[in-house]
């Protein structure tokens, strides 16, 4: 245990390391006083007296918080005050220190590396509001793809100028820089001046070049031998919303401390056509619809916590970027959404014009959610008010129930998530720079974007093509299934290409379901469910497309209406014990209680309603009356 050498001992106690560290940076070190590289923290020994206090004792002193200059022996109280008197200092050409001071040792700060990147952070990287070099170790895997998506813009035109705009430690810029060298020209900005020190400071112990400005350039020191240009990386202090009006970029990356809506007017104002915008939302407390007056306030939609909350927080964000990009008379294509724990990164891709402007805000619609079976479906295009809205649910709760039963959610963004050749092209860029954690993650999106299981999943999937279409823009892929096609010294090799490119194109054109199903909500009870895989194979052998989510790891993407999905589920179950339905008429009328046979019979009522659709009431019915009372099967 260690004291505090800023305090007494009487207010502040001998205690750990980890805690006298904490106690110094957020008392003293977050309230001081920097001048020529040197810090003035705040002080709270008896150093200075104040007058003594007339009500107790008469020889007591009452002791101040203050500064002390470190050029004259001047003690100050007021932080402001503090700050003129050095600049008073500064007037006179007093610079020189009367004290022998110590600057602050370099083993003080720690060395991470990820990705052959090191930085160095201080002690509490790891909180947000405390702290000028915030660093999270658990967001490596959104770094690594966004890594991959600027490596596959990099491979369309080069060299591209990106942005990181909230810098922080600048590691994702080091990385960009370090891995991709000539294809991009990295700017990082910062608005914390502590935290440009330490980009700064980092991009020297990378072996990297730091360029302040055009004026700076040519009196830059060059760190190692044989440096070029492509090791130049641009570090600014700025505004964000600032250095995006001012310049032009083509891909521009979005990390703030919370949500990011405030900075996406800025960041579409100038970004250039075909360019990408990536955003990272870190609000998870109102985008998961646990503060949902937030979701209101941030992204003016209105949510509720459902069984696909997590894709619901995606197409919030996507529809908040949609509006920004249409106000600039842009359009965008989502490339990449993925909603994990810690965040939602959305990936997006800007066409410029006011026709792709308004083929994009179309796809902003409300969704019509059922609160009692969660059946969900996008309201239909157009602007005259329906009679009965609740037709347009495959679900029949509005009949059978009391009431209100759904609720309008939105506006979302109702296309699809995901680009495939995209994925695809980032799932080869995450192989070549060996970036494991991002691979699965990848491979899993690829498959949810086709819809299709992970058994059927190849790097050169059927709609690859030697020259792929994305956002008007023709990309060569290594891909040669075109040219099987091909038969030489025929006429109609070129009819059948033409026919083989029409139909991949086909392929590629439809889109993913939009949301999915969780398996453990909508399981039955008394019921073993069958494994994911094979109840993945039974909906595909019904003719059904479907795939697993990211969004959820029991979750399943398909195109069938609830009824179906429960109808399959219900067919391959398993009893959890074959003795059920004897057992059942014996032990059920004692458990159940006076207070609890409405509630039953009400759960038997709407699953007897719900099986009736599907056409398999007969048996079904037959089940239930079985297994429970006969005075419970009247009601």
């Amino acid at each position: 245990k260690k004291p505090c050498p800023l305090c007494p001992e009487e207010k502040f106690k001998a205690c750990y390391s980890h805690k006298l560290h904490r106690h110094l940076q957020n008392l003293h070190w977050k309230v001081s006083v920097e001048f020529e590289g040197y810090r003035m923290c705040i002080c709270h020994l008896s150093c200075r007296p104040v007058k003594p206090n007339l009500v107790g004792d008469q020889t007591l002193a009452k002791m101040g918080a203050h500064y002390h200059c470190i050029i004259c022996s001047a003690t100050i109280i007021r932080r402001t005050d503090m700050i003129g008197h050095i600049n008073r200092h500064v007037n006179k050409g007093e610079t020189e220190s009367r004290f022998i001071t110590v600057r602050a040792p370099k083993s003080s700060y720690e060395v991470v590396k990820e990705s052959a990147t090191d930085v160095q952070v201080l002690p509490n990287h790891s909180t947000p509001q405390k702290t000028d070099s915030y660093f999270n170790p658990k967001m490596k895997l959104n770094r690594q793809l966004i890594f991959c998506a600027l490596a596959v813009l990099a491979g369309e035109r080069k060299p591209i100028e990106c942005l990181d705009a909230f810098g922080a430690t600048g590691i994702m810029g080091l990385q960009w820089a370090k891995h991709l060298r000539s294809s991009v020209k990295v700017t990082i900005n910062d608005c914390n001046e502590n935290s440009v020190t330490m980009i700064k400071e980092n991009c020297h112990l990378n072996k990297m070049k730091v360029k302040l400005n055009i004026k700076e350039e040519d009196n830059d020191e060059t760190v190692g031998d044989g440096e070029e240009n492509s090791d130049t990386i641009e570090v600014t202090k700025m505004d964000a919303n600032v250095i995006m009006h001012l310049r032009s970029f083509d891909f521009i990356h979005l990390d703030p401390f919370g949500t990011s809506v405030n900075y996406l007017d800025s960041a579409f104002r100038n970004v250039r056509n075909l360019g990408i915008v990536s955003l990272t939302s870190t609000d998870i407390s109102s985008l998961y619809a646990k503060a949902q007056h937030v979701a209101l306030r941030h992204y003016g939609c209105n949510i509720v916590r459902t069984e696909y909350y997590k894709e619901l927080a995606a197409r919030t964000v996507i529809a908040a970027v949609t509006r920004a990009a249409a106000r600039c008379n842009k359009g965008i294509e989502v490339l990449l959404a993925v909603a994990l724990e810690h965040f939602v990164l959305v990936v997006v891709r800007v066409l410029r014009g006011p026709t792709p402007a308004d083929d994009s805000a179309k796809k902003v619609r409300y969704l019509i959610h059922c609160q009692w079976c969660e059946e969900r479906v996008f309201q239909k295009e157009g602007n005259m008010v329906e009679e009965n809205p609740y037709q347009q649910l495959p679900c029949d709760c509005h009949g059978s129930m009391p009431g209100k039963t759904a609720v309008l959610l939105g506006p979302l963004w109702s296309g699809a998530l995901f680009n495939t050749g995209f994925l695809r092209r980032m799932l080869l860029e995450a192989v070549q720079y060996g970036l494991d954690e991002a691979q699965p993650l990848l491979k899993t999106l690829v498959c949810e974007a086709e819809c299709t299981t992970l058994k059927h999943f190849s790097t050169h999937g059927p709609g690859d093509e030697n020259k792929q279409e994305e956002c008007g823009v023709y990309i060569k892929t290594p891909n040669t299934s075109a040219e099987s096609y091909l038969v030489h010294g025929k006429r109609k090799s070129e009819e059948v290409l033409r026919g083989a490119v029409k139909r991949q194109r086909a392929e590629h054109s439809a889109e993913h379901p939009p949301f999915y199903y969780n398996i453990h909500r909508h399981s039955i009870k008394g019921m073993n469910m069958p494994k994911l895989n094979k109840f993945l194979n039974y909906l595909s052998e019904a003719g059904y497309r479907v795939s697993r989510t990211h969004f959820d790891p029991m979750g399943v993407r398909t195109n069938a209406p609830l009824a179906q999905f429960k109808t399959v589920l219900m067919k391959y179950s398993t009893p959890t014990y074959v003795g059920a339905q004897v057992e059942g008429s014996v032990h059920l009328p004692g458990e159940i209680q006076g207070g609890e046979e409405v509630p039953a019979a009400a759960e038997i009522k709407v699953e007897e309603a719900e099986l009736a659709e599907d056409g398999k009431s007969g048996v079904a019915t037959a089940v239930f009356t079985q297994s429970y009372p006969a005075h419970c099967a009247a009601d």
